[in-house]
């Protein structure tokens, strides 16, 4: 278990895991049924990868709104007088004509080995309005003390970002410093392996998922196969139970 430890400078930032927001950014608690819309939250892999990390709240009192107009950028929000301490203010500065910076007024502070990455927040994903802020990705090594900024990157001609207070504005996820990878492509017997897995998958759908299958209204089918195999798996050390047969439930066979 890694530890992320912060130091704020505006508290209202509240800091904190992640979270689905069911009614909200990630849908309407429509249940899985015929007839239902439907949600982010329907997909487990979307679910898992929009709750992996810290999100982040607009701190701020007034609402604030960043426009493009004849290709240059516009501010529009009143943050009355500047506070005590020494931020910058406002928090906002273009940063040319396709991008702008927002002061965070925090640190984060991984263990070692482990960096800070900057990520849209997954909000932006599902906003059928175009209104919430795109954060550009960075990664932020352990060792840096200062405080953060973000860049965001500007909305298209004719459109707006809406800041507003207690709604998420990024996401930060925590990964390795070093990208230590070598991309290869799989030897034949991996990927007839890999086939094969996919093929028992398949096969098993009717009966993995019979009883949880759903249509949507845009008659897209859903069931549960996916998520009862991923269930299946973090209880199960060898990984996907449809690698070996015996590691599938009887009714699943």
């Amino acid at each position: 278990m890694h530890h992320i430890k912060y130091r704020l400078v505006e508290p209202r930032l509240h800091p904190r895991r992640t979270r689905m927001q069911i009614p909200g950014w990630a849908g309407e608690p429509a249940p899985r049924a015929n007839g239902s819309s439907e949600a982010p939250w329907h997909c487990v892999p979307f679910s898992e990868g929009a709750q992996y990390g810290v999100e982040i709240f607009y701190p701020y009192d007034n609402d604030f709104r960043v426009s493009t107009r004849d290709g240059k950028l516009a501010f529009e929000g009143d943050f009355g007088p500047p506070p005590d301490d020494r931020r910058s203010w406002p928090p906002f500065r273009t940063f040319g004509d396709l991008y702008y910076t927002f002061q965070l007024l925090l640190d984060l502070k991984p263990d070692a080995g482990v960096a800070a990455k900057i990520d849209p927040h997954p909000r932006f994903f599902t906003d059928p309005t175009n209104e919430t802020p795109l954060a550009v990705p960075a990664l932020i090594r352990n060792w840096w003390p200062m405080i953060y900024f973000i860049v965001f990157k500007a909305p298209p001609e004719g459109r707006s970002h809406v800041f507003r207070r207690g709604e998420p504005i990024a996401q930060f996820t925590f990964i390795p410093e070093e990208s230590d990878f070598v991309l290869e492509e799989m030897s034949e017997a991996e990927a007839a392996e890999r086939e094969l897995q996919s093929r028992r998958i398949y096969a098993s759908r009717s009966t993995i998922g019979a009883d949880s299958q759903w249509l949507s209204t845009s008659n897209t089918i859903f069931d549960a196969t996916y998520r009862r195999l991923h269930g299946a798996a973090r209880n199960n050390e060898s990984g996907c139970p449809a690698h070996k047969n015996q590691e599938l439930p009887e009714r699943e066979q």
